[in-house]
């Protein structure tokens, strides 16, 4: 039968595409133009707010010295979780990401989908331009150097998974291709370009809406759906060792380390009641991946989480920014 072996967590922030310099200067211009700002109690609030609030300290969790520092560690991170996913010798990859009005719009816009086709695209770089700002660059980065490229999906597997969790009461959109022009989400790209580094490892894309209302999943079915998933992979009858990732997280755009620390707790404890007890209204605009981290964290209890790389990757005086968050799960001993 298969077997959940080897389980990983990593961030997908545009921060991790981004260069040294844009760290330093790009994000503090950046920032004072986001829409989708809410304070650690998830009220709704704006940059000038923020940074009238913002501690007399603030200034030092964001010099260049320690931007620099932290960008160096997130690499060095991303290479760890990258080196951790070769090493685990997998047959297949369940990769948990959230859809931002990618594959999906908001007049049709699935709370779980699961991609069943026998490939994934994802698209060719629009070449840059003189001018190009850094941010066009930086996401650019996600998309494949030369060309489209097909990356494989093991669709049977993700078929079965889907009737299986409409049999369960899940409320499954299938999707079995894309429309033309069409490329796999930034949470997808970034485990196939930064992560898998290109290999031709398959996967099973696993989309939840996150991010818009009014359907986001609850924490409660986030918990139930990797619950479930844990339960299907066993079992699936064929030999296969799999894992399965959690791309994006944790707190953004205000970063909130107490939030951050409580999630990953959890997830080291196995305390699947307090991760379905999370509040919704701390899970809002890019702190929403953390539902992500949650349906991981519920398939995976039966490893341990080992190595956590967490980096508080503050970029503006307002201390906008984004919580980095880097993880592998092991098999118990």
């Amino acid at each position: 039968m298969a077997r959940l072996v080897a389980a990983f967590g990593s961030s997908h922030s545009i921060m991790l595409v981004a260069q040294r310099e844009d760290w330093m200067h790009g994000f503090r211009v950046l920032d004072r133009k986001n829409a989708y700002y809410f304070d650690r109690q998830g009220r709704p609030t704006d940059y000038e707010a923020l940074l009238a609030a913002a501690p007399a300290h603030s200034q030092a969790l964001q010099t260049p010295e320690v931007l620099s520092q932290r960008y160096d560690a997130a690499q060095a991170a991303m290479d760890r979780v990258a080196d951790a996913i070769a090493a685990a010798r997998l047959d297949v990859l369940f990769i948990v990401g959230d859809d931002q009005t990618e594959l999906f719009r908001t007049s049709n816009n699935p709370a779980i989908a699961i991609f069943h086709g026998p490939t994934i695209c994802n698209t060719r770089r629009e070449p840059a331009a003189p001018g190009d700002p850094w941010l066009k660059t930086a996401r650019m980065w996600r998309h494949e150097p030369d060309a489209d490229r097909d990356y494989p999906v093991r669709g049977d597997l993700a078929a079965w998974l889907t009737r299986q969790l409409c049999d369960r009461d899940f409320d499954i959109a299938a999707m079995d291709g894309l429309e033309p022009g069409q490329s796999e989400g930034h949470a997808f790209q970034f485990v196939h370009r930064r992560l898998l580094r290109g290999a031709e490892l398959p996967v099973v894309p696993v989309i939840l809406n996150t991010f818009d209302a009014p359907n986001q999943p609850t924490p409660r079915r986030c918990v139930a759906l990797g619950s479930a998933l844990r339960e299907l992979v066993a079992l699936w009858p064929e030999d296969l060792r799999v894992g399965v990732i959690a791309s994006g997280g944790l707190s953004h755009f205000v970063i909130d380390e107490e939030l951050d620390a409580r999630v990953l707790d959890a997830i080291r404890r196995k305390d699947l009641a307090a991760l379905a007890g999370l509040d919704p209204a701390q899970l809002q605009a890019g702190s929403s991946e953390i539902r992500n981290w949650i349906v991981v964290g519920a398939m995976a209890r039966d490893l341990e989480l080992g190595a956590v790389d967490y980096i508080p990757g503050y970029r503006s005086p307002a201390l906008t920014g984004t919580g980095l968050a880097f993880a592998t799960w092991q098999t118990v001993a």
